[in-house]
């Protein structure tokens, strides 16, 4: 008998607890959603692509030299201002001058050279034509005026050539600017064989900067000249900088199978803080809109679930249900009833949209339809009194 009843006690309280959880469920199963609402609102919505790239001078120079031989002297140093034309180091010039001494020598003695022969062809070209010299000797007579003229006008290049290597041991500044780099020192020897050692580095102008951004290529064809441009700097951290997009490259440069196109960015730099080779983080803005009207994204997505809102009491319109081309749908909440809207929309951004027609600003539009448990957006008497509050209220969306 006890065992029985135990038996009856336990199937009532599972009976019970049945009953129990049916009508609590049952009951409020009919209110576990809510509607939540949002507003069109003004606000500027953007499109950006981030990259790394390198600081660098509009216009820096490699200065060099065309002859080798000994530095003799050095003028500038690292960060000297210079001026076009300027004395910025001399090469050691005795072995040009000797060179250009045994050149002058070899030229004077070609033109006398040259000059006999001349006069003697004049004279052997009267003979001939006057049949008193054989054709040997007219012949000769031509052949040593024209080698005598090919010697003399060898020996004329020569000297253009060493003058000019003598000048070429004088170097000076090709731009007014800056030296960032001297690669060389007093009494060092350069060799200009296949190639033209550099000496110094000179920039033009420091305040016009430029960064060469690497931009993979999934995003290059967002990125377009005249595009603002902001990025930062490791050595100034709390600073950002701006520029804009003044060349797109063609080139591809492909690393590790990874190819990116060079992008040039223009960088005003009056305080002088950018300094060539300084690596930096570029985000790029491929779309600027201010002001204008927007909803979040997800309100276009909403579609109302009629079971659902018929458990809530609110019916539906169904007068619209399917947007034209280029049209989207929202609903409103008339009373109890939604009804759909028809709007154009233009770009978005994120979790934004710009509504172009349709709707006006301030304007009320359903959210989505949210689980009745899920946490209340911040708001007068919804925001738990724990949490710090907010920071501000920031329509931008950046």
């Amino acid at each position: 008998m006890k065992k029985n009843r135990k038996i009856i006690i336990g199937l009532a309280a599972v009976a019970i607890a049945a009953v129990c959880l049916f009508l609590f469920t049952g009951k409020t199963a009919k209110n576990s959603f809510r509607l939540e609402m949002t507003h069109a609102s003004r606000t500027t919505i953007s499109n950006s692509v981030t990259a790394t790239g390198t600081v660098e001078p509009v216009v820096k120079v490699e200065v060099g030299t065309q002859v080798s031989g000994i530095i003799d002297k050095i003028y500038v140093d690292f960060n000297s201002e210079v001026t076009k034309g300027q004395l910025i180091a001399e090469m050691d010039k005795i072995n040009l001058q000797a060179e250009l001494l045994s050149k002058e020598a070899d030229l004077a003695n070609s033109k006398t050279e040259y000059e006999y022969q001349q006069r003697n062809y004049a004279r052997s070209k009267t003979l001939y034509e006057k049949q008193l010299i054989s054709d040997t000797e007219y012949e000769t007579a031509t052949y040593n005026y024209e080698r005598a003229k090919s010697s003399y006008d060898r020996n004329k290049a020569d000297m253009t050539r060493v003058r000019r290597n003598l000048e070429y041991a004088i170097i000076t500044s090709p731009i007014d600017g800056v030296v960032i780099n001297r690669a060389v020192e007093e009494g060092q020897t350069v060799a200009a064989g296949f190639s033209t050692p550099t000496l110094f580095t000179i920039a033009n102008d420091l305040t016009q900067m430029r960064v060469i951004a690497d931009v993979d290529e999934a995003d290059i064809g967002q990125v377009e000249e005249g595009q603002n441009v902001k990025f930062a700097v490791d050595a100034y951290p709390n600073d950002v900088f701006e520029g804009k997009v003044t060349q797109v490259r063609l080139e591809a440069t492909i690393t590790s199978n990874v190819v990116t196109y060079e992008v040039v960015i223009s960088a005003y730099n009056p305080d002088l803080k950018l300094k060539p080779g300084l690596t930096a983080n570029v985000t790029i803005y491929t779309l600027e809109r201010p002001d204008v009207l927007t909803v979040p994204g997800k309100a276009l997505r909403f579609i109302p679930d009629t079971e659902q809102l018929e458990a809530m009491n609110l019916t539906v319109e169904e007068a619209l249900t399917e947007a034209f081309p280029g049209k989207r749908i929202v609903w409103q909440k008339n009373g109890n009833t939604l009804k759909p809207k028809m709007i154009s929309v233009g770009t978005s951004s994120l979790n934004m949209v710009e509504v172009t027609d349709g709707l006006s600003d301030g304007e009320e539009i359903v959210l989505e339809l949210a689980s009745a448990n899920s946490a209340m957006p911040d708001g007068p008497g919804n925001r738990n009194p724990f949490m710090p509050g907010p920071r501000g209220n920031n329509r931008n969306n950046r």
